[in-house]
């Protein structure tokens, strides 16, 4: 658009123009809620992101032990659990414990 001999959107003084300006963006941004997955950014997509958060909520959680039956399990390494209750230390399977 012209106005008065000038092109709108090349003024610095215009504040309808740029779409960055600060005067405009004002108001937050709505963070999406990425978990342990972050760290990959807009990378491997949605749905490979999202099974990644499921396999690692699940080994970072205590488990039951098998041999005390108590929630104490902790997984050192892959497939290396230890008990925190009754202190014994055994190889499982890599992510969690299957009953």
């Amino acid at each position: 658009m012209v106005q008065s001999g000038k092109i709108r959107g090349l003024g610095l003084r215009d504040r309808g123009s740029n779409p960055r300006s600060p005067i405009l963006n004002k108001m937050p941004t709505k963070l999406k809620k990425t978990k342990s997955a972050g760290r990959f950014g807009p990378r491997y997509g949605k749905k490979v992101r999202a099974k990644l958060v499921k396999v690692e909520s699940e080994q970072r959680k205590k488990q039951k032990c098998p041999f005390c039956n108590k929630v104490g399990l902790k997984r050192l390494s892959n497939g290396i659990w230890q008990c925190s209750k009754c202190d014994k230390k055994f190889a499982g399977d890599t992510y969690k414990i299957t009953e």
